[in-house]
């Protein structure tokens, strides 16, 4: 067995030399942090960049601070609305007469709003006297004008043109995703071809245009159906989540939810970007064959121009301590499943990066503690998995513990015994031979999530943007490292509580439930 100091010392090793490419010549390649380039725009936007030059590829990652956690009530999903909206183009990409065009959109959305806001109207005052909803002759015509105005507008577009011009030039890996703490933009592409995606991003970054946005405000809406109105699991975390967050914005659904994406307006998407996505709000990470001084220069000359936008409005509200355990159950057509939730201090708290160790030691391998009890020696649960940080990293959060029970055994059964090794945790101290794995299987992640370009990208990106320096991904294992037994007891004794816990339980329907569910809707 190895000591634990003999286990960290590896890992610096690791992480020092894993960055060091295999190319003749650079067999004492310096470490990472003397490897990031980092700069700064005048504009706000920052760039960091690693030269990697085993093959002539690129891979890039933008990410803005934004997502879920900066929308307001009345206008979630915006964020990840506007994901899907970025995709459509610009004043140059994605349409054949872009003057033309944009006088279809303004009579669009004037007819579309006011659509809306009649639709609204009508369907209220429908359900407030019991009746059904059917639309008024004036609707009905707003309607047909929605549906010339739509038509019409298509003439205009050149569908996915975006995606195709990277795809005809190499481009793989284009995509997006939006998250509670921020939204990104990837893609990987021949060196050669930077210029392409700078003139591409900084193009969508100053002039992107809402076009088919009532197209694509349907496809969320769909979305929202088939990913949480229509799924166990989805529906499972969308409630656990609003019951174990009541004032902060993380326990509001990314996508939104179903009647705020209805009444999101073309308006409001604009003043949501103009707010949030100019280039004071951007981290952009490139790593590959690249030359740092030429890729400046071509930021310069793209992004460069761009004005910073206002700046970003703080985060204001806080989760107050909750004062008693919550529960809450799910019925659905599918099998019972399981999530608890402890609230618990964000990214950069010292207690925080003993969650880390937790996670470990409970959930990761087949060795770790909850699985071998559950899964392979009492074969209570058919899975079981834990998140140090869920549902993000901006704000406090939550550790979440969530299982599957295996028939026949319940939810209360794997609830108990998952309390059972939880209390462990507060008594007795985790052995050596324990820490060295959890240091070993973080180690491997770190090495695996680090090895590819877009892998380096994405976490220099990542962290950059959520903890305010791309540096913590190297000073994250060291503060992991220097963790106790004592810490792990004295954490899970203030945090691992029933009074700071809420509890998610999706329930099978019963028959008589399915009947009495279906005697309501028809009422």
């Amino acid at each position: 067995m190895i000591s634990i100091e003999r286990a960290r010392m590896m890992g610096v090793l690791i992480l020092t030399g894993m960055f060091a490419t295999v190319a003749p010549g650079y067999a004492e390649s310096p470490s990472l942090a003397d490897r990031v380039i980092e700069r700064k725009l005048a504009n706000g936007m920052t760039v960091l960049m690693v030269e990697r030059h085993q093959a002539p590829i690129v891979s890039i990652n933008m990410t803005f601070g934004v997502g879920g956690v900066n929308e307001q009530v009345g206008l979630t999903g915006l964020a990840h609305l506007y994901e899907h909206m970025a995709f459509k183009g610009t004043r140059t990409v994605g349409t054949r007469d872009y003057e033309r065009e944009q006088a279809v959109l303004d009579d669009l959305t004037v007819v579309g709003n006011e659509l809306d806001r009649r639709e609204r109207a009508e369907s209220t005052k429908a359900e407030m006297g019991g009746k059904s909803y059917v639309p008024s002759q004036e609707v009905q015509q707003l309607q047909r004008r929605f549906n010339e105005l739509q038509e019409k507008a298509g003439e205009f577009v050149v569908g996915n043109e975006m995606a195709l011009l990277y795809q005809r030039h190499g481009g793989v890996g284009l995509n997006a995703s939006t998250g509670k703490d921020i939204t990104r933009y990837v893609i990987s592409l021949p060196a050669n071809r930077l210029p392409l995606w700078a003139a591409l991003e900084s193009d969508r970054m100053a002039h992107p245009v809402l076009r088919e946005f009532y197209k694509e405000r349907g496809v969320v809406m769909e979305e929202r159906r088939l990913r949480t109105d229509d799924s166990p699991n989805g529906l499972l975390y969308e409630t656990f989540t609003s019951t174990a967050f009541q004032a902060h914005q993380y326990g509001v659904p990314t996508i939104g939810w179903g009647s705020d994406i209805m009444a999101l307006s073309p308006a409001a998407t604009e003043a949501f970007f103009k707010t949030y996505y100019g280039p004071n709000n951007a981290t952009v990470a490139i790593v590959g064959d690249i030359n740092p001084k030429d890729v400046m220069a071509l930021i310069e000359q793209t992004f460069g121009k761009i004005p910073a936008a206002p700046p970003i409005p703080g985060l204001v509200t806080e989760e107050p301590p909750q004062r008693g355990e919550r529960r809450v159950e799910i019925e659905f057509d599918a099998e019972p499943a399981l999530a608890i939730g402890y609230h618990k201090p964000t990214i950069g708290h010292p207690d925080d990066f003993v969650f880390d160790v937790i996670d470990e030691v409970l959930t990761e391998g087949v060795t770790s503690r909850l699985y071998g009890t559950l899964v392979r020696n009492k074969r209570l649960a058919a899975s079981v998995l834990s998140d140090t940080n869920y549902p993000g990293v901006r704000a406090p959060n939550l550790f979440v513990i969530a299982a599957t029970p295996l028939a026949p055994h319940t939810t209360a059964e794997v609830e108990a015994a998952i309390y059972d090794e939880l209390d462990r945790l507060k008594t007795e101290p985790i052995s050596t031979k324990e820490f060295e794995r959890v240091l070993n299987g973080l180690d491997a992640d770190l090495v695996r999530s680090l090895r590819s370009n877009s892998g380096l990208a994405s976490q220099l990106a990542f962290y950059h943007t959520v903890a305010g320096t791309w540096r913590y991904v190297l000073s994250a294992r060291d503060r992991i490292a220097a963790v106790t037994p004592a810490d792990v007891q004295r954490v899970a004794s203030q945090y691992l509580t029933k009074s700071n816990r809420t509890v998610g339980v999706l329930v099978k329907k019963t028959p008589d439930k399915k009947m009495a569910a279906a005697g309501e809707v028809s009422r």
